[in-house]
């Protein structure tokens, strides 16, 4: 059974875009790899060592990234009631302090950028919540109570 990857529209764009990136140093990699290997013994040559071990973590990284895409759930736009995945979601704390997450794949999941993934222990509290009700957050110094303000 193939595993599907949820993944925003612009998750799909910045996995294409670094896609082409990767696909664009190849020349580069492969002049290296020439320039390396001009130099001599091949099995004492870290340089050509170097440049092999880049091609290889790039191609790597090329096939990944298409495998991901090939498998590819785009998650459409919701105007549901309830947090589901691709949900934007306002949190007000009691103390008055806000924040908003955006619900997402586990490939997307980025926390620095407020992206939180579904398989994530918030993100799991969020899914099926409603504007006006509670939710508990389990951190690991404590439990922060948010209220749902908003979801789009």
């Amino acid at each position: 059974m193939k595993k599907l990857f949820h993944l925003t529209q612009s998750g799909i764009d910045e996995l294409e875009a670094e896609k082409q990136a990767l696909i664009a140093k190849r020349a580069q990699i492969a002049e290296a790899i020439k320039t390396a290997r001009e130099m001599g013994d091949l099995s004492e040559n870290a340089e050509y060592q170097s440049a092999r071990q880049e091609q290889e973590r790039h191609e790597a990284r090329i096939e990944e990234i298409e495998h991901i895409l090939t498998n590819a759930d785009i998650i459409k736009a919701s105007k549901s009631k309830q947090v589901v995945l691709g949900s934007t979601v306002t949190l007000k704390q009691s103390t008055g302090k806000e924040m908003t997450v955006q619900v997402v794949g586990t490939i997307e999941a980025d926390p620095t950028a407020q992206k939180i993934s579904d398989e994530s222990p918030i993100g799991k509290a969020l899914l099926g919540k409603k504007e006006g009700e509670a939710v508990e957050i389990v951190k690991p110094a404590e439990t922060i109570t948010y209220t749902v303000v908003a979801i789009s």
